[in-house]
């Protein structure tokens, strides 16, 4: 067996349902980088300093999911400004000896909302680590105005800050009034499985309304399909995942994922 001298691996809490390491070990499969490794560690907040801190030399890199993206910046040695700016990072690379901190969610949401008119109007479901990247690619994507919803009042205040950091004009909204908001150009669901189905109960949505909802089990979701019998264009969870395993893959390695690649083992794994 060819000996494994480069690893990578997702963590987060639960982890058991991730497919990232089917994308990144179907690209390392395609390029013939035998030596590299992709699993997937389950971690909580508490856990991921340790974790990191005994990391040997062969570890080139860590993908970030739920619960862990906020708490990320606390172990990084730099971290790049739109990490920085969201307070948010999905990704950490071994850089000169230590950790460097970024968010690859970002880059994946901009590179699938290409085409997003100027001054376009934003709706965000949730207010974790998730939608603080949906705010970074709002500001990239030139937004006119952001809606946050969330449960909690203190989570939506929590955003604020973020959204000036970003040049953003940021309204807050109440979750039970979030169908309200589904008429924007824009709506982004980051919130876990099973909190926008009710959502999904007698939404009025415009076909021109792009939904973005970053769930991708069990899919479609009840705000997914809604959007979908409207007419809308649905973006998945699964769209992302691979969008921001492509940023990953660069960082991680040093050259140019084979997308068709990744893609493939990605969308056969779900069927």
């Amino acid at each position: 067996m060819t000996p494994v001298t480069h690893r990578a691996a997702v963590l987060g809490k639960p982890i058991a349902h991730s497919l990232s390491p089917v994308i990144h070990n179907a690209g390392y499969a395609a390029l013939g980088l035998t030596g590299w490794s992709y699993g997937a560690v389950e971690c909580d907040e508490q856990g991921l300093a340790p974790f990191v801190a005994a990391l040997g030399p062969e570890w080139a890199g860590l993908s970030l999911t739920m619960p862990l993206k906020e708490t990320a910046l606390s172990v990084a040695t730099a971290v790049s400004p739109v990490a920085a700016a969201t307070g948010a990072a999905n990704t950490l690379v071994r850089r000169d000896g230590g950790w460097f901190a970024t968010n690859t969610d970002v880059e994946g949401m901009v590179s699938l909302l290409a085409g997003t008119p100027s001054g376009a109007r934003f709706t965000i479901l949730g207010a974790g680590g998730t939608a603080r990247a949906a705010l970074a690619a709002a500001a990239e994507l030139a937004a006119g105005a952001v809606t946050v919803v969330a449960r909690r009042p203190a989570a939506i205040e929590e955003m604020h800050p973020v959204a000036d950091r970003l040049g953003l004009t940021l309204t807050g909204t109440p979750w039970p009034d979030a169908a309200g908001t589904l008429s924007a150009d824009v709506v982004i669901s980051t919130v876990p499985k099973g909190v926008a189905d009710p959502v999904a109960v007698g939404a009025r949505w415009r076909p021109a309304t792009v939904l973005f909802d970053a769930i991708y089990d069990p899919w479609p979701t009840p705000l997914a399909d809604s959007a979908a019998r409207a007419g809308c264009r649905v973006l998945s969870g699964l769209d992302l995942l691979l969008a921001q395993a492509l940023g990953q893959f660069r960082l991680f390695t040093g050259v140019e994922p084979p997308v068709a690649a990744m893609r493939d083992a990605l969308f056969g794994a779900r069927r």
